[in-house]
């Protein structure tokens, strides 16, 4: 599975620099110099990391090849992506990434079906779009420990305990 690590935006100066929209924990790690990042989309890429630095909050990053404001300006809006093989699991074991949870099956205590994790929404408080299952509109739980008490990934479920009109 891809995932988006960043965005490029704007360029910034003259040298061929871009901002980049950064959507990633790791962005030292995601954007060292000399890695390469897949792109999307992928005729872009891959684009590899020359140099990067902080403007404020905002990254700034020069890619090979891409030494002027109007060569930068062609990268404008491409994605970057990485392979989700790359991500190392977190040693926390309630700390999960997006990706580890989309597709997962949801059932509740009980071990009555209710759907399956669609996506992870992050709005102050981690929300889990549930597919239900009989066409029923997507349910939002919210992803915390009274709620959600297991979260088994190798076995592909994910157990939920909603209170009363949760569901």
């Amino acid at each position: 599975m891809q995932l988006v690590v960043g965005r490029i935006g704007r360029p910034h100066g003259v040298r061929g620099e871009v901002t980049v929209e950064v959507r990633t924990d790791e962005p030292e790690l995601r954007f060292a110099p000399g890695i390469a990042l897949t792109t999307d989309p992928a005729a872009r890429g891959p684009l590899v990391v020359e140099s990067r630095r902080w403007n404020k909050d905002v990254l700034l990053v020069r890619f090979e090849g891409f030494a002027t404001r109007d060569a930068a300006d062609e990268l404008r809006g491409t994605m970057l992506v990485i392979d989700s093989a790359d991500v190392v699991p977190s040693d926390d074991p309630d700390e999960f990434h997006d990706h580890q949870l989309i597709g997962l099956a949801v059932v509740t205590v009980a071990g009555a079906p209710v759907g399956e994790v669609a996506d992870v929404l992050h709005h102050g408080q981690d929300l889990l779009v549930v597919r239900r299952d009989g066409g029923q509109d997507d349910a939002l739980i919210p992803f915390v420990k009274a709620l959600v008490p297991e979260v088994d990934v190798p076995g592909g479920r994910l157990i939920v305990d909603p209170p009363e009109g949760l569901l």
